[in-house]
């Protein structure tokens, strides 16, 4: 077999990864890849976005399926151009990928599947929105509408706050195009939860569940990120996880088959869950970072004919086996993430690190200068571990993290701490 995956960071070297050990791969490519991706795929200077360039490198190396990472190629059509070249693909098209790059859009698509999700309304005017403020309790949310790297959300604790999160999105237009449409809507109280989920577009398949942490310093302190660290299995979610399917994903699922749209690929749902029960944040289109470097250590079994099945419409009946490890993953940034950082800095430990049993290193923001890997990015690395249970797991991660040094490097120490006892 021949793939290409798109993308560059974590989640597709963590998609790589697991891919190179498929027993019938033949080549892989990466474009445009990263230092650590470089050792398992040809790394080739091809823009991941421009869907008529990801077709004919796929027909010109025979590709025999594409494996898309980030969701800019997905809006802007990838999938939808290797589909009309009846090119096998997991991804959604760019009707799909509309779950995750307009948040309105998702919102209304709940509704209609009967989906449960926080309280909300979409403005394009302060004035507007401010009324809408008026009628919730504190605090609030205001998400851009479209697509923000993941730092589109603002929590706001008074009606003060709530406004001038609004004037930074619809009149400084601190996020572009992305916040020419708001999004705001109650804050639910309870505790956060990811869970990925692969569709045919018909037949849906949940994977292991996972929790990411979000901001920037311990103890859930500073801005937003897209993600400092994460960990699987969540013992506090046990109870819920195999209610979501029905609840959630299968419901989706035929809702936008309803609406006429082919979704192939992963449905990532964020949920919170609340004393009233689970409720979906939001929907992305495709795998979570850092949650994908959690999840996918753990899947004992071949991802590329999971992956393989759902392009070619045949999920229904497929399993997925899991280990009983637990896996805890710490992320290596920049120092001034998720503000931009100087980037270059070489980076040592990597091998020591990547030695130890049950340590997978995953590149995020890495390049090669010569034979060097060096620093190219706010999140550098993300350091995964298995281990018996949490405890475990999490103690390995951080002794491997410490391994690994560069300019600047900074992380958070509480990554899985309250779930394994230690905090």
């Amino acid at each position: 077999m021949r793939i290409l995956v798109l993308g560059g960071g974590g989640r597709e070297h963590a998609l790589a990864w697991k891919l190179a050990q498929h027993s019938q791969l033949d080549k892989m490519f990466a474009a445009p890849g990263n230092a650590g991706i470089a050792s398992l795929a040809e790394c080739v200077p091809l823009d991941p976005a421009d869907p008529k360039a990801v077709a004919k490198f796929a027909e010109d190396q025979g590709i025999e399926l594409t494996v898309v990472g980030p969701e800019a190629p997905l809006v802007a059509g990838v999938a939808d151009e290797l589909i009309a070249r009846e090119l096998p693909v997991f991804g959604p098209t760019s009707a799909g990928a509309r779950i995750e790059s307009s948040k309105s859009w998702a919102k209304d698509l709940m509704a209609r599947a009967g989906v449960p999700t926080a309280a909300s309304e979409s403005f394009a005017r302060v004035e507007d929105a401010m009324s809408f403020v008026d009628s919730l309790t504190p605090p609030y949310v205001v998400k851009a509408d479209g697509l923000a790297a993941g730092k589109g959300v603002l929590i706001c604790e008074s009606r003060a706050d709530a406004e001038a999160a609004l004037r930074l999105c619809l009149e400084d237009r601190a996020f572009g195009e992305a916040g020419s449409t708001v999004v705001v809507e109650e804050f639910l109280e309870g505790v956060e939860l990811s869970l990925f989920c692969l569709t045919d577009g018909a037949s849906v398949l949940p994977l292991v569940e996972a929790r990411d942490f979000k901001r920037a310093y311990d103890g859930d302190a500073g801005p937003n990120t897209g993600g400092m660290g994460a960990y699987s299995p969540v013992p506090d979610a046990a109870g819920v996880v195999r209610s979501l399917r029905s609840l959630v994903f299968e419901p989706t699922v035929e809702a936008l088959s309803a609406e006429g749209i082919r979704y192939v690929g992963v449905l990532y749902a964020g949920l919170m869950l609340t004393a009233d029960g689970p409720k979906v944040l939001e929907f992305n289109a495709r795998f979570g970072d850092p949650e994908t470097q959690v999840v996918i250590p753990r899947l004992d079994g071949d991802l590329a004919d999971l992956l393989v099945a759902c392009a070619e419409g045949r999920l229904d009946g497929v399993s997925a086996a899991w280990t009983s490890k637990a896996c805890v993953t710490v992320v290596l940034a920049s120092q001034n993430y998720p503000e931009s950082s100087p980037v270059g800095f070489d980076i040592s430990g990597l091998d020591i690190a990547s030695r130890m049993r049950d340590v997978v290193v995953f590149h995020a923001g890495t390049r090669l200068d010569g034979a060097r890997a060096v620093t190219a990015g706010g999140r550098v690395l993300a350091v995964s571990a298995l281990g018996a249970d949490l405890s475990a797991a999490r103690a390995r991660a951080y002794e491997a993290a410490n391994m690994i040094e560069f300019v600047g490097k900074r992380s958070r120490s509480d990554i899985a701490a309250t779930a394994s006892g230690e905090a």
